[in-house]
């Protein structure tokens, strides 16, 4: 099947109009209970761009959803959060009918306008994880999080008045809170995927830095680990900080560090020469970093080995 252009979706009133719903409430923000959306047809597999935030909370059968190259079955109950301009598809088979369940909340960033959340919002990682990274919620967690998008929905229907944005906002900001802290609990409970990410981690830094090209090449940034691991920084990021309390970038540099110290204890290399192969330009730079890890200079590592 030939590759289709993304179909760009700017308003709240043009997806409402795509989806073949009735108008929205309100121009900047809608709750959709997913059992009354028909994708359109002719367009398939649905692949679509939002100018706007979307946050649902899904169920489907017969259904994938594609981010990138990465496709997810959300047979089970998940949260999944897009910002503007990511792409987001649908691969259905036309011969079985989609069978969905839950919500869906899109937010255009005019809704935030002049409240504190237009700034906090980009502060929620979660808006740039990959479909294969979704929210996986427990069936206590589910039901809060339906409660929440009940509560928005009852406002968003309700006669609009001076009160109705802010009680909304609020609704919004404890969903989103309630999402990151059940993000966090994912990463400490799934422990044996979040483990197996841990377990990759180490064998992409030790293949990488056993390769010997920190020379051309420099340190691994965080974006090569990640692509490295299959997934999104910051979803590598969030992990890791959950699970051990370190940035992607601090488990890079301790893993320089463990070579560093390694090269010092069994090779006769020169404290210069080291610091050539680890990548540093100056000699310099290196012992000023590795006493400040340390609080050993490369000399005094040594000798206290010997």
């Amino acid at each position: 099947m030939p590759n289709r252009q993304p179909l760009r979706i700017k308003t709240i009133s043009e997806y409402h109009r795509v989806m073949g719903l009735p108008k929205p409430e309100h121009p900047l923000i809608t709750v959709i209970n997913l059992e009354t959306i028909t994708h359109p047809t002719g367009y398939d597999p649905l692949s679509l761009v939002f100018d706007f935030y979307s946050i649902s909370l899904k169920r489907m059968s017969n259904a994938k959803i594609k981010y990138g190259q990465q496709q997810y079955d959300f047979d089970e109950g998940v949260m999944f959060f897009m910002s503007p301009g990511q792409v987001f598809g649908i691969d259905t088979n036309p011969d079985e009918p989609v069978i969905r369940s839950g919500w869906l909340l899109l937010v255009h960033p005019d809704f935030l306008w002049n409240t504190p959340l237009a700034k906090t919002i980009k502060q929620y990682e979660y808006f740039s994880y990959s479909v294969h990274e979704a929210l996986h919620l427990s069936d206590k967690e589910e039901t809060m999080m339906t409660g929440i998008f009940q509560n928005i929905d009852q406002e968003y229907r309700s006669n609009i008045d001076k009160f109705s944005q802010n009680v909304i906002i609020a609704q919004l900001e404890l969903l989103l809170t309630y999402a990151e802290r059940f993000y966090n609990r994912q990463f400490i409970t799934r422990k044996i995927t979040s483990h197996q990410i841990l377990n990759r981690l180490e064998d992409v830094l030790t293949e990488y830095f056993n390769r010997n090209d920190l020379v051309q090449k420099g340190l691994p940034t965080v974006q090569y680990i990640a692509e490295e691991l299959n997934i999104s920084p910051s979803y590598l990021s969030a992990l890791l900080k959950a699970l051990t309390g370190q940035s992607t970038q601090q488990h890079i540099h301790n893993k320089l560090f463990e070579k560093a110290k390694e090269k010092l204890s069994t090779t006769s290399l020169s404290v210069s020469e080291i610091a050539y192969e680890l990548g540093f330009e100056h000699p310099q730079s290196f012992s000023k970093l590795f006493k400040t890890k340390t609080n050993l200079s490369p000399l005094e590592f040594r000798q206290s080995f010997n």
